[in-house]
């Protein structure tokens, strides 16, 4: 039976499981929203994983997990223009700069967070091949899935409640009234920044997503730390309140307020 579908009625994590269960050898292809990712399994295990232009010959992937400097990177490259990654890291291993060890946790380390990435993809379309196996040059991996699946049905679990907690990205944010609080010596993290700056009842919460290159989960969870927070409440567009949603912490103490707003961010950041 052919794999292929939507990612609306058939999570990562499900998809993982079934390859694992299944001890499934191939390439699965995920278009999403803006991105297309490419992950080869062999018996049902990961061997190789890409997402969209993104850099993954050996040199930045060595790079990416500092084993080598970016200058490092830079004169590999040049001197091996012509080689594939399993020459180059021969190569490497022979002349002792690195073990074969350190290439690979490199790259076990990089197919993993690929992966990872892509639990946070709840839109798109995806297709099972399995006559596409790892590019040819490319060093497969073999990393057991059973781990991944569990991390992947945590996040799963997250975004059912950040469904339940805000159902719909068309309404709009707007700043919760805070006398003497002031925004900018709050230690918002950069994608908490990236939203706080869209916020405005004329925008609503997938504007900003847009705006700020976040998927529907992405989004979700950075606006639902800022509600818990009490930066911010959810509105009609225009402006108009919305009864029944995330109401801020109350406190008549303008410093405890703020003490306890920083405390809070950093726990929801933590989890």
């Amino acid at each position: 039976m052919a794999l292929r579908g939507n990612l609306r009625d058939f999570s990562i994590t499900q998809l993982l499981n079934l390859i694992n269960l299944a001890r499934k050898t191939g390439t699965l292809v995920i278009e999403g929203t803006s991105e297309v990712a490419q992950i080869t399994f062999r018996e049902g295990k990961l061997a190789y994983a890409q997402i969209g232009s993104e850099e993954n010959d050996l040199a930045a992937i060595l790079q990416r997990s500092r084993k080598i400097t970016p200058n490092q990177a830079r004169v590999i490259r040049e001197r091996t223009r012509k080689m594939s990654d399993k020459e180059v890291g021969l190569l490497l291993i022979n002349a002792g700069y690195l073990t074969q060890k350190d290439i690979l946790e490199s790259l076990q380390g990089y197919c993993v967070d690929v992966v990872r990435r892509l639990f946070t993809w709840v839109e798109g379309s995806f297709n099972f091949n399995p006559d596409q196996l790892t590019p040819d040059g490319k060093i497969p991996v073999r990393i057991d899935l059973e781990n991944l699946i569990i991390e992947g049905s945590r996040q799963l679990r997250e975004w059912e409640q950040l469904q339940e907690e805000i159902p719909s990205l068309d309404m709009a944010l707007k700043f919760t009234e805070r006398p003497g609080s002031n925004i900018r010596n709050l230690n918002l993290s950069l994608e908490e920044w990236r939203v706080v700056r869209y916020v405005n009842p004329k925008n609503t919460i997938r504007q900003i997503g847009h705006a700020t290159k976040m998927n529907d989960l992405e989004i979700r969870r950075v606006v639902y730390a800022l509600l818990q927070a009490g930066l911010v409440e959810i509105v009609r567009p225009g402006g108009v309140p919305v009864g029944g949603m995330v109401r801020p912490f109350q406190t008549t103490n303008k410093q405890e307020q703020v003490s306890l707003l920083n405390r809070l961010i950093n726990k929801i950041r933590s989890i």
